[in-house]
């Protein structure tokens, strides 16, 4: 591959394999990292030299985020924990969660935001690591807060640190959205990691769904993004590892 893309790939799509086989696969692949690994695993990434992409493990979940202050002392515990973690490991990136709004107003939920991961982006920044919030749609997270790239890039800009950035979910921001190409030219350096998956289905990057993602991956490419891609679709076909091989060859712009 050309490796213009840095590229990765989500194990829990491909959870009917042990993750060490999963990890010998795509090291044959040509790929070297793995999104969404916990602490626990970080020794069998380092036995097989592949890096993590997207590190996991302080997130209390998906719903219980930094937009409600009721989650806040056990995330700044989290938190503090395993940003010097991720560090010693090697590793820069780590995920977090807006959480559900629960009621919670759009503009109030960014404040919370704010005022809560203010408490340890000094620590990310100090350790070299970036904390990088999910955008998720609406139909298959309903009620997430983070559920548009203008309410996450104004968070950014409100934290306004160089270690705090976003997740770009391609999938969930197509279904949200639209305007995929556009939305990375106008706020790619608020952008510091991508998602991938067909539309509609959350599949295959294919023929077999609508979007052209050689041509997202050129414009992700033009931004001089130097980050890391992840591979995140659920594969229909029998030949899970060729869907992914298919998948890594679409994205090697």
């Amino acid at each position: 591959m050309k490796n213009n893309i840095n590229h990765s790939v989500c194990q829990w799509c491909f959870n009917d394999t042990s993750l060490e086989d999963f990890l010998i696969t795509i090291k044959e692949l040509g790929v070297n990292a793995i999104d969404l690994i916990g602490p626990k695993d970080w020794p069998l990434l380092a036995k097989h030299g592949i890096h993590c992409a997207m590190c996991n493990g302080a997130e209390i979940s998906l719903e219980q985020g930094w937009n409600n202050p009721e989650y806040h002392n056990q995330l700044i515990k989290n938190y503090t924990e395993l940003i010097p973690k991720v560090a010693e490991a090697g590793y820069t990136n780590l995920i977090c969660f807006s959480g559900n709004c629960n009621g919670i107003d759009a503009e109030t939920g960014m404040q919370n935001c704010v005022d809560g991961l203010s408490k340890i982006i000094p620590l990310a920044e100090k350790h070299n690591v970036v904390l990088q919030m999910e955008l998720f749609n609406q139909i298959d997270h309903p009620d997430y807060m983070c559920d548009s790239s203008d309410w996450g890039v104004a968070l950014c800009k409100k934290l306004n640190s160089p270690n705090f950035k976003l997740l770009f979910d391609i999938y969930h921001m197509q279904i949200q959205e639209g305007d995929i190409i556009r939305t990375i030219q106008k706020n790619h350096q608020y952008f510091g990691h991508y998602h991938t998956a067909g539309v509609p289905g959350r599949n295959e990057i294919n023929y077999t769904q609508e979007l052209n993602y050689t041509a997202i991956m050129k414009a992700i490419l033009a931004t001089g993004f130097t980050g890391y891609v992840a591979q995140e679709f659920i594969p229909l076909s029998k030949n899970k590892i060729q869907s992914l091989r298919e998948s890594f060859l679409i994205c090697d712009v």
